[in-house]
């Protein structure tokens, strides 16, 4: 049973941004000729592509009775209280007052967040830092869960 999930996917200015590598590529290799021009198009613009994808392709579920963030997962019965943030807490959260032990999933390009504690006396990380677009739905998937 999964009751939540997101992709963070990267915005869509960035796909523009791989687009125009591909051109800076190509613009690179025009003084070599016509073939190597496309090619440093085609390859600058892909690999570009791939990174822009790969860094939004990361995301945030809660199936059954486990949160999944990223790479980490952590069973909801290790968890504490979940807190949405709206922008201002979010950036607040993860800068000054960001705890080095945290898991951070953290994408820039998204505003709010949510904090969850991590309750698990063996596990030395003290809270989790999701970056989500949607941090209330987040919260009530973790608390329907736990329910």
């Amino acid at each position: 049973m999964q009751s939540y999930e997101e992709r963070l996917t990267a915005p869509r200015s960035w796909w523009v941004i791989a687009g125009l590598i591909g051109v800076a590529c190509a613009l690179m290799l025009l003084p070599l000729g016509t073939l190597p021009m496309l090619g440093g198009l085609i390859g600058g613009a892909a690999l570009s592509a791939v990174a822009v994808s790969s860094y939004g392709s990361v995301r945030i579920r809660v199936v059954g009775d486990s949160l999944i963030a990223g790479d980490a997962r952590i069973p909801v019965a290790a968890l504490g209280e979940a807190r949405p943030l709206d922008a201002e807490e979010a950036v607040a959260w993860r800068t000054h007052k960001a705890d080095t032990r945290a898991f951070m999933l953290l994408r820039s390009y998204i505003r709010t967040a949510v904090r969850v504690e991590i309750t698990d006396p063996s596990d030395p990380t003290p809270y989790a830092y999701l970056s989500t677009r949607d941090p209330e739905a987040l919260v009530a998937a973790l608390a329907a869960v736990r329910a």
